[in-house]
């Protein structure tokens, strides 16, 4: 019989589970950071905008058709056109980049073979990774001429331009996530559609489509976040003024814009132009935060889940 001493102990090494706490506490805090970072930049935009809102009413603000902060005889704070300029830009590029970015995501997942999937996902997502200030230029030195020969009205910087070439610069986000949902709906369903007849057409249409829809529309929103949010581009190729009514031939601002203006600009540190910036990124975190939020209920409305 085998003494007790030979036989293999069965207790954890000392500091195994202290070294497992602190790995514990190290995840804890990484997982933390995001949500302490995302406190602290809502305590700032709202002590920030707290001071705007006590001199311009929310009114005034949300509906005002005049921006005129710097205008030291009538100052105004109305940043509709702003908000205006942002939604038309927006529009534009989504209208140039959903239905492009969507057929190529069909084309990769369900035509192109698997070397052209390998090459051609590849290519078509380093248009991500040009930097935007080189798209701006693009748009104004190229696109812009470009459309002045069949629009002779059309000014240096404007609106239109800004958006096909922000459109341009989304399609890779378009395309990369709605490729993966529709990539990732189960085979079963296409074979089981071409047993009952289906051609391929009518097999994405009807059967592919509306079981990655969730997906899909996520990836939308969160395309539109990002066109919302972009500056260089706007700023390079749209311009920097608030007009009022809003003109795609003429140059806009959009809410961006301005936060550049002041943040470049030679306003003193402290005035109140510097509130304006500190509202207008809190209107764009509402904006964001109520996309995010209609994302997550189209996600959690339409998923479909397989077995």
């Amino acid at each position: 019989m085998r003494s007790s001493a030979t036989r293999p102990s069965l207790q954890a090494p000392p500091g195994r589970y202290l070294k497992e706490r602190l790995i514990q506490g190290i995840f804890f805090l990484c997982a933390s950071l995001a949500i302490i970072v995302t406190v602290v930049t809502i305590w700032i935009f709202l002590s920030g905008s707290g001071i705007f809102f006590t001199k311009v009413s929310m009114w005034e603000f949300l509906s005002g058709t005049r921006w005129a902060p710097l205008d030291v005889a009538r100052p105004s704070y109305g940043a509709l056109p702003l908000i205006v300029g942002t939604l038309i830009i927006t529009g534009i590029a989504l209208l140039i980049a959903v239905p492009i970015g969507l057929l190529s995501a069909i084309y990769l997942s369900e035509f192109a073979s698997e070397r052209v999937r390998r090459i051609a996902k590849p290519v078509l997502e380093i248009l991500a990774g040009i930097p935007t200030v080189v798209y701006g230029y693009f748009a104004l030195l190229f696109v812009t001429p470009l459309l002045s020969t069949v629009l002779p009205d059309i000014q240096f910087w404007n609106a239109l331009s800004a958006g096909i070439v922000l459109g341009i610069a989304i399609i890779p986000l378009v395309s990369s996530l709605s490729e993966d949902v529709i990539y990732a709906v189960p085979r079963a369903l296409r074979e089981g559609a071409y047993a009952l007849g289906a051609t391929k057409f009518e097999t994405i249409r009807l059967v592919i489509l509306p079981a990655a829809i969730s997906g899909i529309a996520a990836a939308f929103i969160l395309a539109m976040s990002r066109a919302i949010g972009e500056t260089m581009i706007v700023a390079i190729a749209a311009g920097r003024v608030p007009t009022w009514p809003p003109d795609l031939l003429r140059p806009l601002q959009t809410l961006t814009v301005h936060i550049v203006n002041v943040a470049t600009g030679d306003a003193e540190a402290g005035a109140f132009i510097w509130a304006t910036i500190f509202a207008i990124g809190a209107l764009l975190f509402v904006i964001t935060f109520l996309l995010n939020l209609l994302s997550y209920w189209i996600v959690r409305r339409f998923r479909e889940q397989y077995e």
